[in-house]
């Protein structure tokens, strides 16, 4: 029987967290008691629960969760004390002992100022078409001062008085979206008031806002990925469409539920396609027109393909390949829709063939790749398996440990 681990119980914490300031936002909105912000349901509260400090300062979440299990146990044996006449003296002692232990963290700890929309989410969701238009609004409003690959240094940016942050770090996992829609929208302020960054409310529409987070999202997962080899940080493949079969059949990726192959393919490489595999469910992506492989006798044959060059260009953003030297790249994701493996583009290898452990690029920090994993595509999926990617915002875990 595995037992959870803190950074396990520290996620339950965050995704509790969330559910329940999810939970009273929708009740408010519900009864009224709280007025709508760009066209979602606003946060009344000038704080929101946050356990960011907890990824840093473990000794917090000990505290924490100490202090709720004996608030608890006082609770129970309160009730116990309620219930059984006969202990009832002894158990409203053990109440007032075990309040008069718990010890609970500074509250400054526990809270974060908020936002009227520290809770929205984007209505779009992560997707191609959204990443395109953000590139084309980052270069117009934001890489002046932020820089092309986010990491703001620039000759702008470095001659500013408080220096923009690094997008391309893991600042915009720990931040909320709803809160980085804020801070476009609205802009910065130091804590002299003097303002950091200009608000785009009135240049930018809540759509276009939308993207541009999209955009930096996919940015920096590209940044990474050119620097450290990796994803430093979770990456979502981003919504698209692909004919299957017959006109009328569509196929929306990611596949929930299943992992997908995604093949970006040129012309020129048709008759080189891996065959279907039915571990995974496949997906060739062309920027222009291209004939499948003729189907064989006895051989699965892949029949999903899609045209959209704006899925092109997005895969090209957050892999860090320029858009010309795609083509061959294979990519995979999890169950959970998360890009997991990276298969650059090899003219001698196709399918299953070429494929290994070295190839995943979304894994834990520390961990490396295990001498005994079987090779090919069979030990990378049983890795990728193994290791599932736990996300919360604010709250990054990835690795089964």
């Amino acid at each position: 029987m595995n037992l959870l681990s803190l950074q396990d119980w520290i996620n339950l914490l965050l995704l509790s967290f969330q559910s329940l300031q999810e939970g009273l936002l929708q009740g408010l909105a519900l009864l009224g008691w709280t007025h709508n912000s760009h066209g979602q349901p606003a946060w009344p509260f000038a704080y929101r629960l946050s356990g960011e400090v907890m990824l840093i300062d473990r000794n917090v979440a000990r505290q924490l969760l100490t202090a709720l299990g004996l608030s608890l146990a006082a609770v129970l044996t309160l009730v116990l004390a309620i219930c059984w006449r006969r202990a009832r003296w002894l158990m409203l002692l053990m109440t007032v002992v075990l309040a008069g232990f718990t010890s609970w963290p500074d509250r400054q700890l526990l809270l974060s100022p908020a936002a009227p929309t520290s809770f929205h989410v984007s209505p779009t969701g992560f997707s191609a078409a959204a990443i395109v238009q953000g590139q084309q609004l980052y270069q117009q409003r934001c890489a002046s001062c932020h820089a092309i690959d986010g990491k703001g240094d620039t000759p702008l940016g470095l001659s500013l008085p408080v220096a923009p942050p690094n997008l391309a770090s893991g600042l915009l996992w720990r931040r909320a979206d709803g809160e980085l829609f804020w801070h476009i929208a609205a802009g910065l302020r130091d804590r002299r008031g003097m303002a950091t960054m200009p608000g785009f409310a009135r240049q930018l529409s809540d759509g276009e806002i939308w993207a541009l987070i999209d955009f930096m999202k996919a940015n920096a997962a590209g940044t990474s990925i050119r620097t450290i080899g990796t994803w430093d940080q979770p990456v979502a493949l981003p919504a698209l469409t692909a004919d299957c079969g017959t006109p009328q059949a569509r196929a929306s990726a990611p596949v929930r539920g299943q992992r997908l192959r995604v093949i970006l393919a040129s012309a020129q490489q048709a008759r080189n396609f891996p065959l279907e595999d039915p571990r995974l469910h496949s997906i060739i992506l062309a920027p222009g027109e291209i004939a499948l492989p003729p189907a064989q006798a006895g051989r699965p044959s892949i029949d999903c393909l899609s045209h959209s060059a704006a899925a092109w260009q997005a895969l090209s953003i957050i892999t860090g390949i320029a858009s010309e030297q795609l083509a061959g790249t294979q990519l995979l994701t999890d169950r959970d829709g998360w890009l997991r493996a990276r298969k650059l583009a090899d003219p001698g290898t196709s399918g299953d063939n070429g494929w290994s452990a070295s190839d995943i690029v979304c894994r834990a920090p520390s961990d490396a790749v295990a001498a005994n994993t079987p090779a090919g595509l069979d030990g990378l999926i049983a890795q990728i398996d193994a290791e599932p990617v736990r996300f919360v915002k604010g709250g990054f875990v990835h690795g089964s440990q």
